[in-house]
């Protein structure tokens, strides 16, 4: 059997590029979101009511709960704690 590489967890885990893609998106705005709310030295309840959301919802973001979270969801998450996204879009490989 031949060994494949892959250039991230996503590419390897999903069926298409286009879902690697859009995992590799959630999963990196989940970590950035939760790096910042761990910086604020805040209860969860109280980081939630800053980003607008419940503690429940916030406690599946940090406990990574990807399949929770939309792409579209993560980035207005980002805005409310401060975060700046960017999107680069090149031609494909």
């Amino acid at each position: 059997m031949e060994r494949q590489g892959f250039d991230n967890v996503w590419d390897a885990l999903e069926d298409t590029p286009v879902e690697a893609a859009n995992m590799t998106m959630r999963s990196r705005l989940m970590i950035a979101i939760s790096e910042r709310v761990s910086k604020w030295d805040l209860t969860q309840a109280e980081a939630a009511g800053r980003l607008g959301i419940t503690q429940p919802r916030l406690n599946d973001l940090l406990r990574g709960k990807i399949a929770n979270f939309s792409l579209d969801t993560l980035i207005n998450l980002a805005a409310q704690a401060g975060l700046s996204v960017r999107l680069d879009v090149a031609e494909a490989a």
